[in-house]
């Protein structure tokens, strides 16, 4: 991407504000399926937890966690697919939003909190991911086999999880560098243009070089040459 293609983009990578909004592009734009996606995963971990991850113990009469009878485990998994669900939804509307930020500072922070937020959970989910398998590696097979399934989605959503939040983060730190790259540039913008035109037109503030006498023409004030008559007598 050049300078002058970065400037009309927008600060950023966002559009300039005040721009119409266009819904087709809005829900192209990479930002929003990757949170789409994210939000699909998250519903689905913490269902197929809250569903089926956990079960009665008809001894104590109490409900223990699928993985290894560990409460952390399942709580853990709810957690921050609960977090992720909820995230989703206030970057989808900060996304829409981003376009309508007019001041810079503004388009910055939330590019870092994107990022920062983003990379957080992509670390989260891959200790998710490694905590649950180590737990369900562990655990005996619950009576009639109820709840495995529920068990085994959630751990694999939350390995897909790990690269959606990455190619988030990804995203916004390419977002976050375009913005850094503009905050050095000038603040002027450049026209690809100018050089042609220029180079097409001449210059024409100098004079002609084919004009005898270099453009300039006589004062108007100039003192004129005095007439001798031949016929009258000249005094010495």
């Amino acid at each position: 991407m050049t300078f002058v293609e970065g400037i009309m983009e927008g600060a950023y990578g966002g559009g300039k504000a005040g721009a119409a909004f266009n819904p087709i592009l809005f829900v192209r734009r990479p930002q929003v399926i990757l949170r789409s996606v994210c939000w699909l995963f998250s519903i689905i971990i913490f269902g197929c937890i809250s569903a089926q991850g956990w079960y009665m113990d008809q001894a104590t009469k109490k409900e223990k966690c699928l993985f290894n009878d560990n409460s952390s485990a399942c709580n853990f998994g709810v957690g921050i697919s609960v977090i992720a669900f909820l995230a989703c939804i206030g970057f989808i509307v900060g996304e829409f939003l981003f376009e309508q930020m007019s001041n810079v500072k503004t388009r910055k922070r939330y590019v870092i909190g994107d990022f920062g937020f983003s990379a957080l959970w992509a670390v989260l989910f891959f200790i998710a991911f490694c905590f649950l398998t180590n737990q369900w590696g562990k655990s005996e097979t619950p009576p009639g086999s109820i709840g495995v399934n529920n068990v085994q989605g959630a751990i694999a959503f939350c390995f897909f999880s790990i690269f959606t939040w990455a190619g988030l983060g990804f995203l916004a730190f390419r977002r976050y560098k375009l913005g850094a790259e503009q905050a050095f540039a000038p603040s002027y913008e450049v026209d690809p243009n100018a050089a042609v035109n220029a180079a097409e037109s001449g210059y024409t503030s100098y004079p002609d070089a084919t004009d005898p006498q270099g453009g300039y023409s006589q004062p108007p004030f100039a003192a004129q040459p005095q007439q001798i008559d031949p016929q009258q007598p000249q005094a010495y």
